[in-house]
C-alpha cells in the first residue's frame, strides 16, 4: 500500500525536524517583539505618558501586574540603571535583533525543508519510474499513458509544493496560537477571549472549505489528465490525422478537454474567492472588535497602552497565518488528491514482474534455445481467449514459422515466449525449465526479439542497434546491420551510424526501421530469435538477402519466424498454420503445399498475385504481398 511508499521521508525526518525547530525559534523571536514594545511603553515611557493619570488618581491605567507587571517592572529598574533614552536605544536594538533573528530562522526553516522536499521528490519520481518500467504489461494495456504522465509530473510537482511549504505552514499556524494563546491569557483573559472570538469561526470556514475543495480537485485532476491524455495521443498519431485531414476534429476534441479542465478551474476560482472574501472580512472583524474594546477599556484604565499594542500585533502576527490556514487547506487538499492518485499507481502490483524478490525464480541453465510448448491456452483479463490447447516444439539450430490470419493469436503467443504475459494453463519450457519459474530478465537475455511494431528512440542509429548489446564492438555492429541488410543505406544517412533517428524513428521508412530492429536482434547473439512480422515492410529481393544472412547464423539458435508473406516462410523447416487460437495444420512447404486447407488456399491465392504482377512488370510491394498485423 502507499502507506509503505511513504517511508522514503524518512531519510529527511531530521531537516524537517531542523526546519521545525527553526520554525519554532522564528515564532518564540516574533512573538517576543511586541513584549519589548510592551516594556517600553508600560515600564519606561509611562511616566511620561499617563503623568496625568498617576497624579490626578482617576481614570488613568491601573498598575501592571501579573506578566505586564514583571516585564515592565523589569523595563524601570533598567531605565533608573541606563536612564530613559540609553533603555530606548536598547529596546530598539533588541527589535531589530529579534526581528533579524526571526528572519534567520524563517530564512532556515524555509531552506531546510526545500531541501528535504526536493530530495523526497526526486526520490519519489525516480521509484514511481522504476515501478513503471516493472509493472505489467496487462497493466500498461488498461492504464493511459497520458494519464500516467500527468501523475508523474503534475502530482508529483504539486506534493512537492506541499511538502516544501505546506506542511511547515500549518506547523507553524498552529505553533503561533499554542505560543501566543497563553502569553496574551496572562496579560488580560477577558481581552484574549474578545480577541479570539472569531477565531473559531475563521477555522471551521477553512475545514469546510477543505472537505469542498479536495471533491473539486480530484474532478480537476481528472480532467487536467484527459486533458493531457488527447494532447499526447494527437502528438503520437499526428500524421495519421494531417493523413485523414482531421486536424479539425482533433482540435475541436481537444477543446472540449481543454473547456473541461476551464470549467472545472473556474469553479474552484469561484470557490476560493468566495472562501478569500469571507475569511478577510471575518480577520478584519476580529481585528476591529479587538481595537474596539481595547480602546474602550485602555481610556477606562483597565487596560494599558502597552497591553493595548501587544494584543494588536500579536493579533496581525497571528490572524494572518490562520487565516492562511484555509490556502493550505487547499493545497492540502490537492496534495491528498495527488497524493491518492500516485498511490494507486504505486499500489499496482508489480510482483509479476520482478525476478530478485521472487523467491522461486531462478536463472535458465546456459542453453542452446531448446523451446517446448504443451497444451497452452490464454486469455485476456476480459475472459476472451486467444489461445487453446497450443503445442509444439523447437528444437536448437531449427526455424519454425508461424503463419495465419489477423487475429490467430501468433502475436500473442510470442509475447507468452518472452514472458511479457504469462499464460494460464499448460506448460513454456526453456532448454526443460519451465519458463514460469525462470528469471525474466534472464530468459529475454536468452531470447532476442523484433516485435511486431519495432520501436526506436530518439537517439543515434549506433545507440539503437546496440540496445541489447552496449558492449559490442563497431566491427559487431557493422556485421548485423550487414546481415539485416541496412549498412549501406546508413552509411548514405548524413552522419552515418551517429545519425538521430527521431523520435520512434519518424525518420526512417517502414523497412528501415524494421531492418534496424533486425540488426539490434542479431546483436544480442541469443539462442533463441523471434521475429514477429518483422519482413512485412520490405520489398522482396529485401526479404530474400535478409533470410539468407539468417539461414547462414540459424544453426547456432532457434529461430521463430511469424509472418503473412509465404514467401518468408516457405523455407522453414516447420511451418505451423493458425486459425482462432489453434494450430490446425503443421509441417513444410512442399506438404502443405499438397494438403488441402488454409495453407495450400493461402499459397494459390499469392500464387495468382505474384503472376499478374509478373506480367504487369512489378516485383510486388508490401503492401500487396502482406496482410494485417495480427
Amino acid at each position: 500500500m502507499l502507506s509503505s511508499h511513504l517511508s522514503l521521508i524518512h531519510g529527511q525526518r531530521l531537516r524537517y525536524g531542523a526546519s521545525m525547530a527553526s520554525m519554532a525559534l522564528g515564532t518564540v523571536f516574533g512573538l517576543a517583539v511586541p513584549l519589548v514594545t510592551m516594556a517600553v511603553l508600560d515600564g519606561v515611557l509611562a511616566d511620561g505618558l499617563g503623568a496625568a493619570s498617576t497624579a490626578g488618581g482617576g481614570g488613568g491605567p491601573a498598575s501592571p501586574s501579573g506578566l505586564n507587571g514583571l516585564i515592565t517592572g523589569t523595563a524601570r529598574q533598567l531605565g533608573t540603571q541606563l536612564g530613559t533614552q540609553a533603555t530606548l536605544i536598547w529596546a530598539g536594538v533588541t527589535i531589530v535583533g529579534l526581528t533579524a533573528l526571526a528572519g534567520l530562522c524563517d530564512y532556515l526553516r524555509g531552506r531546510w525543508a526545500a531541501t528535504a522536499s526536493e530530495a523526497i521528490i526526486a526520490t519519489l519520481r525516480e521509484r514511481l519510474y522504476a515501478h513503471l518500467d516493472r509493472l505489467p504489461c496487462a497493466t500498461h494495456d488498461r492504464l493511459e499513458t497520458g494519464d500516467l504522465v500527468q501523475r508523474c509530473t503534475s502530482d508529483v510537482e504539486t506534493l512537492r509544493v506541499f511538502l516544501a511549504t505546506q506542511v511547515v505552514e500549518i506547523a507553524r499556524a498552529l505553533l503561533l496560537l499554542l505560543i501566543a494563546l497563553p502569553i496574551l491569557w496572562a496579560l488580560d483573559g477577558v481581552m484574549t477571549a474578545v480577541s479570539l472570538s472569531l477565531f473559531p469561526l475563521i477555522i471551521a470556514a477553512a475545514v469546510i472549505f477543505f472537505r469542498r475543495i479536495k471533491a473539486l480537485f480530484t474532478e480537476m485532476d481528472e480532467a487536467e489528465a484527459e486533458m493531457t491524455n488527447v494532447l499526447q495521443e494527437n502528438l503520437t498519431g499526428l500524421r495519421v490525422v494531417r493523413a485523414f485531414a482531421r486536424q479539425d476534429y482533433e482540435c475541436a476534441k481537444f477543446g472540449d478537454a481543454a473547456g473541461e479542465f476551464r470549467d472545472k478551474n473556474h469553479r474552484l476560482i469561484q470557490l476560493l474567492g468566495n472562501y478569500w472574501a469571507l475569511s478577510d472580512l471575518t480577520c478584519l472583524a476580529q481585528v476591529g472588535l479587538s481595537l474596539f474594546f481595547g480602546a474602550w477599556w485602555s481610556g477606562r484604565g483597565e487596560l494599558s497602552l502597552g497591553e493595548l499594542v501587544t494584543f494588536a500585533t500579536t493579533l496581525g502576527l497571528v490572524i494572518w497565518p490562520v487565516r492562511q490556514l484555509g490556502r493550505v487547506l487547499a493545497d492540502s487538499g490537492k496534495a491528498v488528491v495527488s497524493l491518492g492518485r500516485i498511490g494507486e499507481i504505486l499500489d499496482e502490483a508489480e510482483e509479476s514482474e520482478l525476478d530478485s524478490d521472487d523467491s522461486s525464480s531462478k536463472d535458465p541453465l546456459p542453453g542452446r534455445g531448446h523451446l517446448r510448448v504443451e497444451n497452452l491456452s490464454f486469455s485476456h483479463s476480459s475472459g476472451e481467449a486467444v489461445l487453446s490447447d497450443v503445442s509444439f516444439s523447437v528444437r536448437p539450430g531449427e526455424t519454425v514459422a508461424l503463419l495465419g490470419p489477423p487475429g490467430a493469436g501468433k502475436s500473442t503467443l510470442v509475447k507468452l515466449l518472452l514472458r511479457l504475459y504469462d499464460h494460464d494453463t499448460g506448460s513454456i519450457t526453456l532448454d526443460g525449465q519451465e519458463l514460469a519459474t525462470l528469471n525474466r530478465r534472464a530468459v529475454r537475455w536468452q531470447t532476442a526479439s523484433v516485435l511486431q511494431e519495432p520501436f526506436l528512440f530518439a537517439r543515434s542509429v549506433s545507440e539503437n542497434v546496440q540496445l541489447g548489446h552496449w558492449d559490442a564492438s563497431h566491427q559487431q555492429l557493422v556485421e548485423s546491420t550487414t546481415a539485416a541488410d541496412i549498412h549501406a543505406a546508413i552509411l548514405d544517412f548524413s552522419h552515418g551510424y551517429d545519425t538521430l533517428v527521431g523520435e520512434r524513428g519518424v525518420t526512417l521508412s517502414g523497412g528501415q526501421k524494421q531492418r534496424l530492429a533486425i540488426a539490434r536482434a542479431l546483436l544480442r547473439d541469443a539462442p533463441v530469435l523471434i521475429l514477429d512480422d518483422a519482413l512485412s515492410a520490405v520489398d522482396l529481393a529485401t526479404e530474400a538477402r535478409i533470410l539468407a544472412a539468417l539461414s547462414e547464423g540459424a544453426a547456432k539458435r532457434s529461430t521463430i519466424l511469424v509472418s503473412h508473406r509465404l514467401s518468408s516462410v516457405a523455407h522453414a523447416d516447420r511451418i505451423l498454420v493458425m486459425e482462432a487460437g489453434r494450430i490446425v495444420q503443421q509441417g513444410r512447404h512442399e506438404e502443405l503445399a499438397n494438403q488441402p486447407g488454409p495453407y495450400q488456399r493461402l499459397w494459390r491465392i499469392q500464387g495468382v498475385l505474384e503472376e499478374e504482377l509478373r506480367h504487369q512488370g512489378s516485383q510486388g510491394t508490401p503492401e500487396t504481398m502482406s496482410g494485417q498485423p495480427s
